[in-house]
Protein backbone atom coordinates (compact mmCIF):
# COMPACT_ATOMS: atom_id res chain seq x y z
CA UNK A 1 0.00 0.00 0.00
CA UNK A 2 2.67 2.31 0.79
CA UNK A 3 4.37 2.01 -2.65
CA UNK A 4 1.41 2.51 -4.58
CA UNK A 5 0.89 5.82 -2.33
CA UNK A 6 4.32 6.65 -3.51
CA UNK A 7 3.98 5.63 -6.74
CA UNK A 8 0.82 8.02 -6.93
CA UNK A 9 2.11 10.74 -5.41
CA UNK A 10 5.33 10.84 -8.03
CA UNK A 11 3.09 9.83 -11.07
CA UNK A 12 0.74 13.05 -10.84
CA UNK A 13 3.60 16.04 -11.56
CA UNK A 14 1.54 17.76 -13.03
CA UNK A 15 -0.47 19.01 -9.65
CA UNK A 16 2.85 18.78 -8.27
CA UNK A 17 4.43 21.63 -10.67
CA UNK A 18 0.79 23.60 -10.87
CA UNK A 19 0.30 23.88 -6.86
CA UNK A 20 4.25 24.82 -5.82
CA UNK A 21 6.51 27.62 -7.06
CA UNK A 22 8.57 26.23 -9.99
CA UNK A 23 12.13 24.64 -9.20
CA UNK A 24 14.81 27.58 -9.80
CA UNK A 25 16.37 26.16 -12.59
CA UNK A 26 12.48 26.89 -14.66
CA UNK A 27 12.38 30.17 -13.65
CA UNK A 28 13.38 33.19 -16.03
CA UNK A 29 16.75 34.81 -15.77
CA UNK A 30 16.64 38.74 -15.82
CA UNK A 31 19.55 39.17 -17.54
CA UNK A 32 18.50 37.22 -20.51
CA UNK A 33 14.90 38.72 -21.08
CA UNK A 34 15.90 40.42 -24.10
CA UNK A 35 18.00 37.62 -25.82
CA UNK A 36 16.36 37.70 -28.79
CA UNK A 37 17.61 41.09 -29.61
CA UNK A 38 21.49 41.01 -28.58
CA UNK A 39 23.91 40.60 -30.85
CA UNK A 40 25.87 37.22 -31.86
CA UNK A 41 28.79 38.20 -29.51
CA UNK A 42 26.44 39.75 -26.57
CA UNK A 43 24.39 36.70 -26.16
CA UNK A 44 27.83 34.44 -26.14
CA UNK A 45 28.93 36.85 -23.44
CA UNK A 46 26.34 36.27 -21.27
CA UNK A 47 26.22 33.02 -21.55
CA UNK A 48 30.02 32.81 -20.94
CA UNK A 49 28.82 35.35 -17.64
CA UNK A 50 26.63 32.61 -16.22
CA UNK A 51 28.95 29.60 -17.09
CA UNK A 52 31.49 31.56 -14.59
CA UNK A 53 28.87 30.69 -11.80
CA UNK A 54 28.68 26.91 -12.49
CA UNK A 55 31.85 26.71 -10.65
CA UNK A 56 31.72 28.73 -7.59
CA UNK A 57 27.69 26.51 -6.63
CA UNK A 58 29.78 23.74 -7.48
CA UNK A 59 32.52 24.87 -4.56
CA UNK A 60 29.71 25.43 -2.32
CA UNK A 61 29.06 21.51 -2.06
CA UNK A 62 32.02 20.03 -2.04
CA UNK A 63 31.21 18.91 1.72
CA UNK A 64 28.67 16.93 -0.07
CA UNK A 65 30.65 15.76 -2.86
CA UNK A 66 33.43 14.28 -0.35
CA UNK A 67 30.90 12.17 1.90
CA UNK A 68 29.34 11.25 -1.46
CA UNK A 69 33.03 10.19 -2.73
CA UNK A 70 33.67 8.13 0.77
CA UNK A 71 30.41 6.27 0.75
CA UNK A 72 30.97 5.32 -2.71
CA UNK A 73 34.62 4.68 -2.58
CA UNK A 74 33.77 1.87 0.71
CA UNK A 75 31.13 0.10 -1.18
CA UNK A 76 33.41 -0.55 -4.40
CA UNK A 77 36.21 -1.66 -2.13
CA UNK A 78 34.43 -4.61 -0.95
CA UNK A 79 32.93 -5.21 -4.72
CA UNK A 80 30.36 -3.31 -4.65
CA UNK A 81 29.42 -1.52 -8.10
CA UNK A 82 28.51 2.32 -8.72
CA UNK A 83 25.01 3.01 -10.84
CA UNK A 84 24.41 6.34 -12.31
CA UNK A 85 20.76 6.50 -12.97
CA UNK A 86 18.92 9.86 -14.60
CA UNK A 87 17.40 11.07 -17.57
CA UNK A 88 17.03 12.88 -20.53
CA UNK A 89 20.48 15.47 -20.51
CA UNK A 90 20.83 13.82 -16.74
CA UNK A 91 21.14 10.58 -18.18
CA UNK A 92 23.35 11.17 -21.20
CA UNK A 93 25.81 12.64 -18.73
CA UNK A 94 26.17 9.44 -16.29
CA UNK A 95 26.74 8.08 -19.47
CA UNK A 96 29.22 9.81 -20.49
CA UNK A 97 30.74 9.80 -17.29
CA UNK A 98 30.56 5.96 -17.79
CA UNK A 99 32.18 5.54 -21.01
CA UNK A 100 35.30 7.22 -20.14
CA UNK A 101 35.40 5.07 -16.58
CA UNK A 102 37.06 1.91 -18.49
CA UNK A 103 39.39 3.23 -20.69
CA UNK A 104 40.79 5.82 -18.40
CA UNK A 105 40.92 3.91 -15.30
CA UNK A 106 40.65 -0.07 -16.32
CA UNK A 107 36.96 -0.14 -14.68
CA UNK A 108 34.10 -2.25 -16.69
CA UNK A 109 29.92 -2.58 -16.27
CA UNK A 110 30.76 -5.04 -13.90
CA UNK A 111 31.86 -1.69 -11.37
CA UNK A 112 30.14 0.99 -12.56
CA UNK A 113 27.02 1.19 -14.78
CA UNK A 114 24.63 3.48 -16.14
CA UNK A 115 21.17 4.10 -16.67
CA UNK A 116 18.56 6.16 -18.57
CA UNK A 117 14.90 6.18 -18.98
CA UNK A 118 14.03 5.34 -22.42
CA UNK A 119 16.89 2.91 -22.62
CA UNK A 120 20.03 3.15 -24.95
CA UNK A 121 18.03 5.09 -27.51
CA UNK A 122 17.65 8.01 -25.20
CA UNK A 123 21.38 8.24 -25.38
CA UNK A 124 20.81 9.83 -29.19
CA UNK A 125 17.15 10.80 -29.14
CA UNK A 126 14.62 12.20 -26.66
CA UNK A 127 12.61 9.75 -24.98
CA UNK A 128 10.65 12.16 -22.58
CA UNK A 129 7.61 10.26 -21.40
CA UNK A 130 10.38 7.64 -19.97
CA UNK A 131 11.51 10.15 -16.97
CA UNK A 132 7.89 9.93 -15.59
CA UNK A 133 8.21 6.16 -14.87
CA UNK A 134 8.47 5.60 -11.12
CA UNK A 135 8.24 2.23 -11.26
CA UNK A 136 10.34 1.56 -14.33
CA UNK A 137 13.04 2.84 -12.36
CA UNK A 138 13.23 0.73 -9.52
CA UNK A 139 12.77 -2.30 -11.93
CA UNK A 140 15.63 -1.21 -14.18
CA UNK A 141 17.76 -1.44 -10.36
CA UNK A 142 15.88 -4.60 -9.28
CA UNK A 143 16.85 -6.46 -13.01
CA UNK A 144 20.44 -5.95 -12.01
CA UNK A 145 20.13 -7.16 -8.73
CA UNK A 146 20.82 -3.97 -6.41
CA UNK A 147 22.26 -4.82 -3.01
CA UNK A 148 23.39 -3.21 0.38
CA UNK A 149 27.10 -3.36 -1.52
CA UNK A 150 26.52 -1.03 -4.02
CA UNK A 151 25.98 2.64 -4.40
CA UNK A 152 23.23 4.63 -6.41
CA UNK A 153 23.91 8.09 -7.82
CA UNK A 154 20.58 9.62 -9.39
CA UNK A 155 21.09 12.53 -11.23
CA UNK A 156 18.18 14.86 -11.94
CA UNK A 157 18.49 18.35 -12.49
CA UNK A 158 14.84 19.02 -11.12
CA UNK A 159 15.26 16.86 -8.23
CA UNK A 160 12.25 15.47 -8.99
CA UNK A 161 12.01 12.91 -12.19
CA UNK A 162 10.08 10.24 -11.09
CA UNK A 163 12.11 7.92 -13.16
CA UNK A 164 15.28 8.82 -11.02
CA UNK A 165 13.09 9.18 -7.74
CA UNK A 166 11.62 5.52 -8.11
CA UNK A 167 15.29 3.97 -8.82
CA UNK A 168 16.35 5.74 -5.41
CA UNK A 169 13.71 4.37 -3.85
CA UNK A 170 14.18 0.59 -5.05
CA UNK A 171 18.06 1.37 -4.03
CA UNK A 172 16.81 2.36 -0.30
CA UNK A 173 14.97 -0.67 0.17
CA UNK A 174 17.71 -2.99 -1.13
CA UNK A 175 19.92 -0.72 1.52
CA UNK A 176 22.48 0.49 -0.95
CA UNK A 177 23.94 3.67 -0.50
CA UNK A 178 22.00 6.65 -2.14
CA UNK A 179 22.98 9.75 -3.61
CA UNK A 180 21.09 12.46 -5.48
CA UNK A 181 22.85 15.10 -7.85
CA UNK A 182 20.10 18.27 -8.54
CA UNK A 183 20.20 21.65 -9.64
CA UNK A 184 17.62 23.07 -6.70
CA UNK A 185 17.69 23.53 -3.20
CA UNK A 186 15.04 21.77 -0.91
CA UNK A 187 14.77 19.60 -4.05
CA UNK A 188 12.49 15.94 -3.30
CA UNK A 189 15.55 13.77 -3.97
CA UNK A 190 16.67 14.96 -0.29
CA UNK A 191 13.90 12.66 0.76
CA UNK A 192 15.56 9.77 -1.16
CA UNK A 193 18.79 10.10 -0.48
CA UNK A 194 21.27 9.87 2.12
CA UNK A 195 23.62 12.79 0.69
CA UNK A 196 21.54 15.37 -1.43
CA UNK A 197 23.57 17.44 -3.39
CA UNK A 198 22.50 20.21 -5.14
CA UNK A 199 23.86 22.40 -6.89
CA UNK A 200 22.53 25.67 -7.15
CA UNK A 201 23.04 27.88 -10.60
CA UNK A 202 20.08 29.40 -10.95
CA UNK A 203 17.92 30.12 -13.67
CA UNK A 204 19.69 29.46 -17.60
CA UNK A 205 20.00 32.03 -20.21
CA UNK A 206 17.49 30.27 -22.09
CA UNK A 207 14.59 29.38 -19.66
CA UNK A 208 14.23 25.63 -18.45
CA UNK A 209 17.44 24.72 -20.62
CA UNK A 210 18.52 22.50 -18.60
CA UNK A 211 21.14 21.23 -20.86
CA UNK A 212 23.28 24.98 -19.88
CA UNK A 213 23.90 25.77 -16.19
CA UNK A 214 22.68 22.77 -14.80
CA UNK A 215 24.17 20.39 -17.47
CA UNK A 216 27.41 21.49 -16.68
CA UNK A 217 27.32 21.37 -13.01
CA UNK A 218 26.15 17.75 -12.98
CA UNK A 219 29.32 17.22 -15.60
CA UNK A 220 32.06 18.81 -13.10
CA UNK A 221 30.45 16.63 -10.16
CA UNK A 222 30.52 13.56 -12.24
CA UNK A 223 33.87 14.18 -13.32
CA UNK A 224 34.66 15.09 -9.15
CA UNK A 225 32.94 12.03 -7.96
CA UNK A 226 34.70 9.23 -10.33
CA UNK A 227 38.00 10.71 -10.65
CA UNK A 228 38.48 10.99 -6.65
CA UNK A 229 36.86 7.44 -5.98
CA UNK A 230 39.24 6.30 -8.49
CA UNK A 231 42.28 7.90 -6.75
CA UNK A 232 41.35 6.32 -3.88
CA UNK A 233 40.90 3.12 -5.32
CA UNK A 234 44.82 3.14 -6.25
CA UNK A 235 44.32 3.88 -10.34
CA UNK A 236 46.63 6.62 -10.17
CA UNK A 237 50.04 7.16 -8.84
CA UNK A 238 50.80 10.83 -8.19
CA UNK A 239 48.59 12.18 -10.65
CA UNK A 240 49.00 9.88 -13.84
CA UNK A 241 46.74 7.39 -14.98
CA UNK A 242 48.02 4.02 -14.40
CA UNK A 243 45.36 1.61 -15.04
CA UNK A 244 44.36 3.21 -18.38
CA UNK A 245 43.76 0.63 -21.11
CA UNK A 246 46.60 0.81 -23.96
CA UNK A 247 43.65 -0.06 -26.66
CA UNK A 248 45.59 2.20 -29.67
CA UNK A 249 48.85 3.44 -31.09
CA UNK A 250 48.17 6.89 -29.13
CA UNK A 251 47.28 5.43 -25.92
CA UNK A 252 50.48 3.09 -26.12
CA UNK A 253 52.29 6.51 -26.85
CA UNK A 254 50.75 7.74 -23.61
CA UNK A 255 51.84 4.75 -21.51
CA UNK A 256 55.09 4.88 -22.39
CA UNK A 257 55.58 8.48 -21.26
CA UNK A 258 53.77 7.42 -18.24
CA UNK A 259 56.42 4.66 -17.34
CA UNK A 260 59.07 7.13 -18.62
CA UNK A 261 57.89 9.95 -16.45
CA UNK A 262 57.33 7.39 -13.14
CA UNK A 263 60.24 5.57 -13.26
CA UNK A 264 62.67 7.82 -14.78
CA UNK A 265 63.87 5.57 -17.39
CA UNK A 266 64.37 6.26 -20.81
CA UNK A 267 61.28 5.92 -23.76
CA UNK A 268 62.51 2.88 -25.29
CA UNK A 269 63.41 1.16 -21.62
CA UNK A 270 60.08 2.02 -20.74
CA UNK A 271 58.23 0.56 -23.83
CA UNK A 272 60.73 -2.95 -22.63
CA UNK A 273 59.54 -2.32 -19.57
CA UNK A 274 55.41 -2.44 -20.81
CA UNK A 275 55.98 -5.35 -23.18
CA UNK A 276 57.65 -7.39 -20.23
CA UNK A 277 54.55 -6.12 -17.76
CA UNK A 278 52.37 -7.51 -20.43
CA UNK A 279 51.17 -3.57 -21.29
CA UNK A 280 50.11 -3.35 -17.15
CA UNK A 281 51.46 0.28 -16.60
CA UNK A 282 51.03 -0.48 -13.00
CA UNK A 283 53.77 -3.71 -13.11
CA UNK A 284 55.89 -1.69 -15.53
CA UNK A 285 56.10 0.67 -12.96
CA UNK A 286 57.04 -1.03 -10.20
CA UNK A 287 59.61 -3.48 -12.09
CA UNK A 288 61.17 0.28 -13.37
CA UNK A 289 61.29 1.98 -10.29
CA UNK A 290 62.65 -0.98 -7.85
CA UNK A 291 64.63 -3.22 -10.09
CA UNK A 292 63.03 -6.09 -9.95
CA UNK A 293 61.38 -8.92 -12.22
CA UNK A 294 57.80 -9.31 -13.07
CA UNK A 295 56.53 -11.53 -10.26
CA UNK A 296 58.68 -9.60 -7.66
CA UNK A 297 56.74 -6.83 -8.83
CA UNK A 298 53.64 -8.52 -8.80
CA UNK A 299 54.36 -9.72 -5.70
CA UNK A 300 54.23 -6.46 -4.33
CA UNK A 301 51.39 -4.96 -6.32
CA UNK A 302 49.37 -7.14 -4.37
CA UNK A 303 50.44 -6.30 -1.44
CA UNK A 304 49.98 -3.07 -1.67
CA UNK A 305 46.50 -3.84 -2.34
CA UNK A 306 46.90 -2.43 -6.13
CA UNK A 307 48.21 0.79 -4.60
CA UNK A 308 51.91 1.66 -7.21
CA UNK A 309 52.75 4.29 -4.45
CA UNK A 310 52.27 1.36 -1.22
CA UNK A 311 53.88 -1.44 -3.52
CA UNK A 312 57.17 0.74 -4.04
CA UNK A 313 57.49 1.32 -0.30
CA UNK A 314 57.23 -2.08 0.28
CA UNK A 315 59.33 -3.09 -1.87
CA UNK A 316 61.68 -0.20 -0.28
CA UNK A 317 61.58 -1.37 2.89
CA UNK A 318 62.14 -5.35 2.12
CA UNK A 319 65.60 -4.29 1.08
Amino acid sequence: MKDRREYDKIQNQESYYTNLTPPITETRNQRSLDLDMLTTEEILTLINTEDHKVALAVAQVIPQITQAVDLITARLETGGRLFYVGAGTSGRLGVLDLAECKPTFGVGSDTVEAIIAGGPGAIIESVEEAEDDFQQGGQELKNRCISKKDAVVGITASGSTPFVLGALSMAKKAQATTIGLACNNNSRIREYADIAIEVVVGPEVLTGSTRMKAGSAQKMVLNMISTTTMVKLGKVYENLMVDMQITNQKLLQRAIRIVQIATGVSAEEAQVLLGSSGRNIKLAIVMGKLEVDLATAQKLLNRGRGFVRKAVTIGLEDR
